[in-house]
């Protein structure tokens, strides 16, 4: 697996995600607003990962207002400002404000703390942060595995993969373990328009990691599986509401609607950290909207004249009832979802059942 966000000496590192798969280029982020910037361009992207850059730029910019002050308030005041400013470059993704808000309570906690102090804790948490997301991957992976049989055909949207986060990824975690335990098994990847996060990430993984896979146009999907050549669906999620909802990359509820018309299993694999049970359902899920140019064009070529109207939200929202399971690192969970969802948030601990 290729490493997406890290600490690098003195600040965070990051694979930059717009230059593959042709390109593997790594981005060093020195101030708060290249940080902001990266994510907000999706130079590092998918939910758990920006919550663990978020995490980091906070500490980095620990580091910065420590070099240049030894007054506490100050630094409090210019550490809260980076949180502020990572806080406001993608609304949909619960984890990016989950790690904030994890870092603003360690903050807190060092209120009274010398700059030189404070800093390297702050980093402490960051570190902790990646740390936990990549043991929460590798677990999403060992349950998610229990799903998938010998010979079974699997269809991914977007990437949820190694990219997405700190480890190996949460909707393919399944499937590199199932890989790794000599499981065979084909992945059929959409490409994911308008970004072709599958063509260009997902498919690179697979390869990467020596996994059969076929790289499919979105519009393929039901097709597929009308002629029975799809056996489950995984996907990842941006954020999982109270009753189970799920908002991910746009199309996710197209290839729900197909996967229930056609009696395929639809596996939705996120850590606990996507779940918001301050958000009841998903019609309050926050939706990004992204530049018209992301669909107008791909990847610098002109698609379309630049005056046609273009509507271009991020993500969408599957309902609860197209969902088979949700994959947590804490088990495997099935509607009715909100006590389900709640006990694993709380830390109550749930054997990985299926």
């Amino acid at each position: 697996m290729s490493r997406t966000i890290w600490w690098q000496d003195d600040h965070p590192a990051l694979l930059d995600q717009t230059l593959l798969p042709f390109e593997e280029v790594v981005l060093h982020c020195r101030t708060t607003e290249e940080l902001a910037e990266a994510i907000t361009s999706l130079r590092v992207r998918g939910a758990p990962a920006i919550g663990v850059a978020a995490a980091f730029g906070v500490a980095h910019s620990a580091f910065l207002a420590a070099e240049t002050s030894e007054d506490v308030a100050t630094f409090q005041e210019v550490v809260r400002t980076a949180c502020m400013r990572l806080a406001a470059t993608r609304p949909t993704a619960v984890n990016l404000f989950w790690a904030l808000e994890r870092m603003r309570a360690k903050l807190r906690v060092l209120e009274a703390t010398a700059p030189a102090a404070a800093a390297p804790a702050l980093l402490a948490e960051a570190r902790a942060i990646s740390e936990e997301d990549a043991a929460a991957c590798r677990r999403i992976g060992e349950l998610g595995a229990a799903l998938i049989e010998d010979g079974m055909r699997v269809l991914t949207h977007c990437n949820a993969g190694a990219l997405a986060t700190a480890g190996i990824g949460t909707a393919t975690a399944p499937i590199f373990v199932a890989h790794e335990l000599g499981r065979p098994i084909h992945v059929y990847v959409d490409e994911t328009r308008p970004l072709l996060q599958g063509a260009r990430l997902t498919a690179w993984e697979m390869d990467r990691a020596g996994v059969p896979f076929t790289l499919i146009a979105d519009n393929m999907a039901a097709s597929l599986m009308r002629r029975g050549k799809i056996d489950a669906v995984f996907v990842g999620a941006d954020r999982i509401a109270a009753n189970g909802d799920v908002a991910n990359k746009i199309g996710t509820f197209g290839v729900a609607l197909a996967a229930q018309a056609h009696g395929v299993p639809f596996y939705v694999a996120a850590p606990t950290s996507t779940i918001d049970l301050a958000t009841p359902t998903g019609d309050t899920i926050p939706i990004e909207e992204r530049k018209p140019e992301e669909v107008r064009s791909a990847h610098g070529h002109r698609l379309v004249p630049d005056h046609f109207p273009v509507y271009n939200p991020a993500f969408d929202v599957t309902p609860a009832t197209y969902v088979t399971a949700i994959i947590t690192e804490r088990g495997i969970v099935r509607a009715p979802y909100g006590e389900a969802l709640a006990g694993l948030c709380l830390g109550n601990r749930q054997k990985g059942s299926v």
